[in-house]
């Protein structure tokens, strides 16, 4: 099969540990845009935050940020966004201060909390986004693109089974990290935004290779005609794949690319 478009996940993914991409991955994904296959990025990152890895990538397409819930080109075009409802919002954000749990909220590709938790600074330190304050949810008056809970997965896992009771079809709850849960809009996923994208490129599905490492990439992954599990992914993530490669440290995506692609 000969893959058209490739949608890559970036943490813990095309990332290494250091946060950095190799020259070998960096050298595949070009090979691959020189013989014509399209490669983007589908991360749950801010799409600030995963700008600086496409401009460096010469990446053209539109890239699917937070989740899927804004799809936007590296040259600032918007394709579209699907934030969370205001009401919904609001309510979520009540629950998570009762649970004591740390809350990021993703407003105009803007990172607020409401107090720095050790939390909340080592996550703006490893996406390199200032931190703003604001009092919440008072101080919220738009709908936002994304909330993230941070917290330890037992707590998180707590708060996903009441939020799934209390919201159901409302919002979409998925994990990207053991410590992360994101809720989005219900449609702000991966798989859905990369199958519109697919879909607006006149791509099928069998010409879609998809790789990543969490759960937030499974329906991603399931979607693709070649789902790709980085050797470092999360055991539900590796049954759903048709291909396990190497870690995020150890050249995975390079090696998927060359070995399928190139």
């Amino acid at each position: 099969m000969t893959y058209k478009l490739i949608a890559v996940d970036l943490d813990d993914t095309l990332l290494r540990n250091d946060l950095t991409i190799s020259d070998r991955a960096k050298r595949a994904i070009q090979a691959a845009m020189d013989k014509g296959t399209l490669v983007t990025f589908a991360t749950g990152r801010m799409y600030r935050s995963a700008l600086p890895y496409a401009l460096a990538l010469g990446l053209d397409l539109p890239l699917i940020t937070y989740q899927g819930a804004l799809v936007k080109y590296a040259d600032g075009r918007q394709v579209y966004h699907r934030p969370i409802d205001l009401s919904i919002a609001r309510e979520i954000i009540n629950l998570g201060k009762q649970w004591g749990i740390h809350i990021n909220v993703y407003i105009n590709d803007e990172l607020y909390m409401e107090t720095e938790t050790q939390w909340g600074k080592d996550y703006a330190a490893k996406v390199r986004v200032p931190v703003n304050l604001l009092d919440l949810p008072l101080g919220l008056n738009q709908n936002p693109t994304k909330i993230l809970f941070l917290d330890e997965p037992e707590v998180l896992d707590m708060a996903a089974q009441k939020l799934a009771e209390r919201f159901k079809d409302a919002i979409n709850l998925t994990k990207s990290k053991n410590t992360y849960l994101e809720i989005s809009h219900p449609k702000a996923t991966k798989g859905n935004a990369l199958k519109e994208l697919a879909q607006s490129l006149q791509i099928r599905r069998e010409e879609v290779m998809a790789i990543g490492d969490n759960l937030n990439d499974l329906d991603m992954i399931n979607y693709a005609g070649c789902g790709v599990a980085v050797g470092n992914a999360v055991q539900a993530l590796k049954e759903a794949a048709d291909f396990i490669t190497g870690t995020n440290d150890d050249d995975g995506v390079a090696e998927a690319i060359e070995k399928l692609v190139l």
